[in-house]
């Protein structure tokens, strides 16, 4: 089966490299133009729920900030990452949201056929996927595939 647009979710960790390049490969030799997507967890979900529950507008206002400084944090790696492998500024991702959700939206929205995401492969027949690669997996539309990253030391 040849691709023609393939869809790269990365964590930003230093494995996202080994993703990248399965990825790179598989573009290449099917022709496929690549995209890259990295989610950034809402800020309100990292803490427990504390901006959700009606605390200080000085509060909300400092969770926003970190929430944006985390969406320009990852703007910038995927920068980095998009250049050393071909990728438009145009066809890179960071939403804030669920990662599973907002891959799916992602991948529907651009017409993607393949998305290549990690999958360090712990222990156990359960622990097969990480949570996010798992919810990808079962609710894609397209093909999926994990790559099984080795943890850096």
């Amino acid at each position: 089966m040849s691709y023609k647009n393939v869809l790269i979710a990365v964590d930003l960790t230093e494995e996202s490299d080994q993703v990248l390049a399965k990825a790179k490969h598989v573009a290449e030799s099917d022709g496929a133009k690549l995209a890259l997507v990295h989610v950034v967890k809402p800020i309100e979900h990292v803490y427990g729920g504390f901006g959700a529950v009606g605390l200080a507008g000085d509060f909300s206002a400092q969770m926003a900030t970190l929430e944006q400084q985390a969406v320009s944090h990852a703007q910038e790696q995927l920068a980095k990452m998009g250049e050393s492998i071909g990728v438009a500024a145009d066809r890179r991702f960071v939403p804030v949201g669920s990662a599973s959700r907002e891959i799916h939206r992602i991948a529907k929205e651009e017409g993607i056929d393949l998305i290549v995401i990690g999958s360090h492969g712990r222990h156990g027949l359960g622990l097969l996927l990480g949570s996010t690669a798992n919810g990808v997996l079962h609710g894609a539309t397209c093909d999926v595939l994990a790559v099984r990253v080795a943890l850096k030391d």
